[in-house]
This record gives C-alpha cells, sequence and structure tokens, in this order.
C-alpha cells in the first residue's frame, strides 16, 4: 500500500481548516454563555487555552517562555494578539453583530499585506484575485450594514490588523518555536493582561454559563493551535484564504444549535467560498509538482 505524503502547504490547509472549525464552536460557545461583559468571556477563554499549553509543556519538556532571540517576535505576537481579541469583542459589543464579523474578516487581507511588507513574501495574480473572490463571498453571507459610528467601525478594522500583525508573527516564528510554547506565551500574557480589567467588570455566571466559557476556551485552544501549527508549515498566501470556512463550519453550527436556517444570499455566499477554496487547494498542489520536480 502506497504510503500517503503531506506536502508542508497541504498540512498548512489541513491546520487552518482545523481552526477555523475550532474558532467557530469558541464563538458558539461564547454566544451560548449569554449576557457577560467581554472581558470575563475573554479571560477564561484565554486561562483555559494556557493551562492546555501549560500541560502539553509539561509532558514535553519544552520551553515555556521560548529562546532569547525570538522574545521580540513573541511578545509582539502576544500583543497584537490581545488587543486583536479587545478590539474584537469591543466591537461585537457595540456594532451590529454582521458588520463586526465582516470587519473582523477583513485579517486575511491584512496577513497578505503584511507578510508581503515584513516577510518579502510575493504574492502572484490568481492568489490575489482568490482573496478579493472570498472577500465578495463573504459580503454575501454576512450582509454589512454600515450605518455606525465611525469610532466603533475603526476599533472593529484595528482589531482585524492587529489580529493579522499577530499571525504574520506566527509566520515570522516559523518553526523556530514549539507551537505550545508560542500559545503558551500569548495565552498567559494575555490572561495577565486581561485580569484587572476583568475583575473590575466581573459578572455572577451560572454553573452552566461557567462550562459554556470553559468549553469556549477549549475550543479557543484547537483553533489557537491550529493556526499556529498552520503558519508554521505554509506562507500566509497559500493559506489564509482557507480562514473564511470559519463562516462555513459558523453557518452549519448556526442551523445545528440556535435553529438559524441562511438566506439565499448567504448560500451563493457558501458556493462562492467553497470554490475559491476548491480552486485555490487545487492550484497549490500543481505548485507543489511544479517545485518538486
Amino acid at each position: 500500500m502506497k504510503k500517503i505524503t503531506l506536502t508542508n502547504r497541504t498540512k498548512g490547509v489541513l491546520f487552518i481548516i482545523m481552526s477555523a472549525f475550532g474558532f467557530a464552536m469558541m464563538s458558539a460557545f461564547v454566544k451560548l454563555s449569554g449576557d457577560l461583559p467581554s472581558f470575563q468571556k475573554t479571560f477564561f477563554r484565554n486561562i483555559t487555552s494556557c493551562i492546555i499549553a501549560f500541560i502539553l509543556i509539561i509532558v514535553n519538556k519544552e520551553s515555556f517562555f521560548g529562546k532569547l532571540e525570538n522574545q521580540k517576535t513573541l511578545i509582539l505576537r502576544s500583543v497584537f494578539g490581545t488587543l486583536g481579541i479587545v478590539f474584537n469583542f469591543y466591537s461585537i459589543d457595540k456594532l451590529v453583530l454582521s458588520d463586526a464579523n465582516m470587519l473582523n474578516k477583513l485579517s486575511p487581507f491584512f496577513v497578505i499585506i503584511f507578510s508581503a511588507l515584513f516577510l518579502k513574501e510575493k504574492i502572484n495574480i490568481k492568489q490575489g484575485l482568490a482573496i478579493i473572490v472570498a472577500f465578495i463571498g463573504a459580503l454575501f453571507i454576512i450582509k454589512p450594514q454600515f450605518n455606525f459610528d465611525i469610532i466603533p467601525s475603526l476599533i472593529g478594522v484595528l482589531g482585524a490588523i492587529c489580529a493579522a500583525a499577530a499571525y504574520t508573527c506566527l509566520r515570522a516564528l516559523g518553526g523556530k518555536e514549539k507551537y505550545y510554547t508560542i500559545v503558551f506565551y500569548f495565552s498567559f500574557f494575555s490572561t495577565i493582561a486581561i485580569l484587572p480589567f476583568m475583575l473590575i467588570v466581573y459578572k455572577e455566571m451560572s454553573m452552566l454559563q461557567f462550562v459554556y466559557l470553559i468549553l469556549a476556551g477549549i475550543f479557543a485552544s484547537i483553533g489557537q493551535f491550529g493556526i499556529t501549527i498552520a503558519y508554521k508549515y505554509a506562507k500566509a498566501k497559500e493559506i489564509s484564504i482557507f480562514d473564511y470556512s470559519n463562516i462555513l463550519f459558523s453557518a452549519i453550527i448556526s442551523i445545528i444549535l440556535f435553529n438559524v436556517i441562511p438566506d439565499y444570499l448567504s448560500v451563493i455566499g457558501y458556493i462562492i467560498i467553497f470554490a475559491v477554496s476548491l480552486y485555490m487547494f487545487l492550484y497549490n498542489k500543481k505548485l507543489d509538482k511544479i517545485e518538486r520536480k
């Protein structure tokens, strides 16, 4: 029986899809947890990831805070990642949810721009067009209503920019650090940074709400590990488009958990995103064959 060998690019695609599923489930449990302060939800998300990463580091006898030469990148990844979460939660609180989600989905564009600027990863026309088409598909699904005040929307865009900067740092780290070290570093940093704000706005919660937040943290860990490993294996321009599978997962989860059925515009968006993702996957497979020659 012939052994199946996956290229680094294919591994990157698979891990970023796994990440998208993890973050979709995280959002579902955050929504199920009800009317709790954003800082409180963020804290429990981060501390759960921190504990999981802590256990993995103990088991594998690795470093908690990484190598000295990588501290600058690790700190930047943690700062931008934390700001991205805070800004994203703020925009969700202040804006129509669809508008906030749309703004957050701008991050893959900024990842490609940052990777081109700072990591010197060239973008070809086909890859650039695929990202634009995926963005159009996302518009069909989210149907943003841009009728909000300028400050919350700008903060939403800042959230996308910060998330993109964090993912670019992940790509820069590559294989220089173990994925669980990177996740622990970020989770520990963000937990400490968020703690004072969480204590100020803390609200009593039921056992069920607590369980939902822990589950949100577990799936956030899957998302975090997935995206950390994905950018280790492949360039941002080659795999960031597959982050849009998050929208597809979210739609399925909405039907199952919240009994929300997408309208025809959303279905058009799903088809567009699936088609362009399939095209990019086949295009990347073609690149793999060329590179092997």
